[in-house]
């Protein structure tokens, strides 16, 4: 926006959160003289772990307990193993005993070369199930489900979220008998936005083009 108006920006650093931050995006901001750090937080905890200066992973807040846990079960993986976030917060306004994030990360081996000695996470790796975010709103199977309840013509349904241009973008892929109707994908993106509170886009398939793997939300996006 500051380019479209010729306006310089003042400020020379920022934490940034909320959204995968991809290299390209930091690039961005170095370009025009910004320094940026990514933070990794959710809602419910705040804060979870940060990045340093020596851009080597994320550094563990040291008011929560975190924990690397094995997907759909709570237990511990071994050192390095991929798994889901689950964190521990002792705020004695709102506590979480093991709350689990749905995230996926891994720890990293040894203290980050910054100084600072507490554990390191590699970062935000991806969701432990279906769930994702897009445009910082997390968008659920369930949901979906919901769409297909309400538009009895769709068979079957899958949401692929791909990001050209680094724009995310929802599209859902419905199976409908007969082919669908303009008035129809109307319909069905109305009720996704209600839904999930994000624009999505529409297509219709035949019967049994979509794959039976059991995948509702396909995430596709590639960071470069």
């Amino acid at each position: 926006k500051a380019d479209e108006l010729g306006v310089t920006v003042s400020f020379t650093k920022a934490f940034v959160s909320g959204e995968a931050f991809p290299p390209s995006m930091r690039e961005a901001f170095a370009a025009r003289g910004i320094t940026a750090y990514q933070a990794y937080a959710t809602a419910d905890i705040g804060l979870i772990a940060f990045e340093t200066p020596a851009r080597e992973g994320m550094v563990v807040d040291e008011d929560v307990l975190l924990e690397i846990v094995r997907p759909g079960t709570g237990d511990p993986v071994a050192p390095g193993e991929v798994g889901e976030v689950v964190v521990t917060t002792f705020n004695p306004d709102y506590p979480l005993i093991r709350f689990g994030t749905g995230d996926l990360s891994a720890v990293l081996p040894g203290a980050s070369p910054c100084g600072r000695t507490n554990v390191r996470i590699k970062g935000w790796m991806g969701r432990a199930d279906q769930t994702t975010k897009v445009k910082g709103m997390f968008v659920h199977p369930g949901q979906i489900a919901q769409v297909v309840r309400r538009h009895p013509e769709i068979t079957r349904a899958r949401l692929v979220v791909d990001n050209p241009e680094l724009n995310d973008r929802m599209t859902l892929m419905c199976e409908v008998a007969g082919g669908g109707s303009e008035s129809l994908a109307t319909a069905v993106a109305a009720t996704i936005r209600e839904l999930t509170k994000l624009r999505g886009e529409v297509a219709f398939l035949p019967a049994g083009a979509l794959a039976n793997d059991g995948k509702v939300i396909d995430d596709v996006r590639v960071y470069r």
